[in-house]
């Protein structure tokens, strides 16, 4: 009998690219309407949940919406039906339809948003913007048969284990003996119920970054031979990567802002932008922050860069970027809807066996036209 895959199945793979603890305090990310148990074969990915992406979701049967805008920001004082904001909600639940939000998680994690932007604006060698924390690591040492230790150090290297620096799969392993006596009750790999076991087994030590726990356990538990691991988890002292809103980095080459400009408008889809600053200066060094970055003005000039990417920019805070000599480029907060493909795509790897179907939504969300 196949298994009915919930939303909470669904939230947990999620999740394990884009965990919620990510998010900012202010932030309103995860569950917003709906249920956890509920029972989901299509899910449908979208910039904005507005009534005609509700609509939209209704006629293609969709169980679950996964937005990066949450539906709930501010605090609900009533939920009127004659509004739109009601109308969107009671649509959502009298059609068993569950949204779920991943917000400024989703801009920070890697892979996420930003780095979206800056691979399809070729900007390499990129670096965390604005800094918020490091990332913890930690220790996983686990014990396994001799036979079945490469088996599982492939597993745990390719969920993510082992990266330290420009190197994966950093592993040590050590050879020793392990022994076992199986108890009433249980279905030993090795072994019989009752007798001693022992076994030549391998110490296999790598490093996780807390982002990867979920997923390199996981693994480890899929690949490991045995029914109950024995493994220790340790907390490093050692600094992982920083994690933050944005990224900074270089073009290949120097090109004039125009020219940077032309090139933004063609890879992102848009028919136009706003940009301060000479467009015949020579720019290199770029910063980028989807959505609304204006309060990150002086990250941006403190790195060194020559031009700050980002949306909803004000008069007075480009004004302030002009006098300093930072070229700012407003493309619109729009431009987030690079998230869409990334989700169908990461979604599709993962549930390719469990019969989900991922959709993206073809609904416009800009409120904005260009005449």
């Amino acid at each position: 009998m196949t298994k009915t895959t919930k939303v909470q199945d669904i939230v947990n793979i999620f999740e394990s690219w884009v965990p919620k603890k990510l998010a900012y305090d202010w932030d309103n990310v995860g569950i917003q309407v709906g249920s956890l148990q509920q029972s989901v074969k299509k899910v449908m990915v979208t910039l904005d949940v507005l009534e005609n992406v509700v609509d939209e979701a209704i006629e293609q049967k969709v169980d679950l919406i996964i937005a990066h805008h949450p539906l709930l920001f501010k605090s609900l004082k009533q939920i009127n039906l004659d509004q739109t904001s009601g109308r969107i909600i009671e649509k959502l639940i009298k059609n068993d339809i569950t949204v779920y939000a991943a917000h400024t998680n989703l801009d920070i994690v890697s892979g996420g948003v930003n780095d979206i932007l800056t691979d399809k604006l070729s900007i390499s060698n990129t670096e965390v913007l604005v800094e918020d924390e490091l990332e913890k690591l930690y220790k996983l040492i686990v014990y396994v048969p001799k036979e079945s230790s490469e088996q599982l150090k492939d597993a745990l290297g390719n969920a993510g284990a082992g990266h330290i620096g420009l190197y994966s799969h950093c592993m040590f392993t050590t050879d020793g003996e392990g022994s076992f006596k199986p108890l009433e009750g249980s279905k030993p790999f090795l072994g019989s119920q009752g007798v001693v076991e022992r076994v030549d087994e391998v110490k296999v030590e790598t490093i996780i970054a807390h982002s990867k726990l979920s997923e390199v356990l996981s693994a480890m538990q899929d690949n490991h031979p045995y029914e109950e691991v024995a493994y220790d988890l340790i907390p490093l002292a050692n600094k992982g990567k920083p994690i933050g809103a944005g990224r900074i980095g270089s073009l290949i080459s120097e090109i004039t802002l125009r020219e940077f400009c032309e090139n933004i408008k063609s890879v992102l889809e848009i028919p136009s932008l706003r940009v301060t600053g000479d467009l015949n200066q020579k720019v290199k060094r770029i910063a980028v922050l989807g959505g609304s970055g204006k309060a990150f003005i002086e990250h941006a000039k403190r790195k060194g860069a020559d031009v700050y990417i980002t949306g909803d920019m004000t008069f007075h805070e480009a004004q302030d970027a002009w006098q300093m000599g930072l070229n700012v480029v407003d493309p619109g907060h729009y431009i987030e809807k690079v998230m869409k493909q990334a989700v169908k795509s990461f979604l599709d790897s993962k549930c390719e066996n469990a019969g989900i179907e991922v959709v993206i939504s073809r609904e416009i969300t800009d409120p904005f036209q260009f005449l």
